[in-house]
């Protein structure tokens, strides 16, 4: 593993005109499912990729036939907006039914072919689950109980609760030109999954923090722990031979890291699709006693 510092004149400041927001998009599974397919055609995980793969492509079926849900009111939303509170955080918002009913659909349209056997036997255990069940399991991961959901089931419920929030994103959108000043979602107050840098018109060379729920993207100047803030020691971890394309800022302030990606130098990259084919990088840098800040909700490792 390599270890660099880097400086960054966007560190500081503020930079005219940013797109402080870039809202979640209707073919976000869409494009999650095509780069694991992707990635999973060479190297050591494969079958997990060909996995999430699937599961992905069955996000998008079930995002595309989700129904309307209940929404904030626009007095709410102005009133989130204005005081940087996130107005879906899970917390706070009324968790509506028929998040379940996204998950059978989600469940009905997975390609089981793609699903190892112990998968499968998830997909029938929470189709005949008692509502409660799941409803417990769904609690325990948006409160980061990972350890309280079954290993084999929870990826799939974390599948559906993204949909769900991601279905509600884009009902609302986003505030423009407002700047969102924090570390966490600003329409969902999750945590980012990974951080990008853009390589498209204004976002031009920007990083961007992406939600692991909602998909929701939101602007964090570079250099800057996505965790406290922080913009002394940062620090930048690689696999030695495996190029410039990701790697995972550290900081030595809270001793925590988040990946990121460099779409200058791997213009395929999605950030919530590559990050589970790097999961190499995770467990060296967890050597060297940093902890990840967010989490992939389709890959749970503390789960029972």
């Amino acid at each position: 593993m390599s270890q660099r510092t880097i400086t960054d004149g966007s560190a500081g400041g503020r930079i005219a005109e940013i797109p402080h927001l870039r809202p979640v998009q209707a073919g976000v599974f869409a494009e999650r499912a095509e780069r694991l397919q992707q990635l999973a055609r060479s190297g050591a995980w494969q079958p997990y990729l060909r996995w999430a793969a699937a599961l992905s492509a069955a996000q998008h079926t079930a995002l595309r036939g989700a129904p309307a849900l209940p929404r904030p009111s626009e007095d709410v939303l102005a009133h989130c907006f204005e005081h940087a509170m996130p107005p879906l955080s899970p917390e706070g918002h009324p968790r509506n039914s028929l998040w379940r009913t996204m998950l059978y659909d989600m469940l009905r349209a997975v390609d089981t072919a793609a699903l190892p056997p112990a998968a499968n036997s998830s997909v029938e255990a929470l189709l005949h689950s008692e509502d409660a069940r799941l409803e417990a399991a769904a609690d325990a991961l948006l409160a980061g109980a990972f350890t309280e959901v079954d290993a084999a089931q929870a990826p799939f419920v974390a599948a559906a609760l993204q949909v769900y929030w991601a279905k509600l994103a884009l009902q609302i959108g986003g505030p423009v030109g407002v700047p969102i000043a924090t570390r966490l979602c600003p329409l969902c107050g999750s945590h980012p999954v990974a951080s990008v840098v853009r390589i498209d018109g204004a976002a031009y060379g920007l990083r961007y923090l992406v939600c692991s729920l909602c998909a929701t993207e939101w602007h964090m100047v570079r250099v800057k722990c996505s965790a406290c803030a922080s913009t002394k020691g940062i620090s930048y971890l690689g696999i030695d031979g495996g190029g410039d394309a990701v790697k995972a800022e550290c900081c030595d302030e809270c001793h925590t890291y988040l990946k990121i990606f460099y779409l200058e130098k791997e213009t395929s990259a999605v950030p919530a699709a590559d990050d589970l084919a790097t999961l190499a990088l995770d467990m060296l840098v967890d050597e060297e006693g940093y902890h990840r800040v967010g989490p992939n909700l389709l890959f749970v490792p503390g789960a029972a």
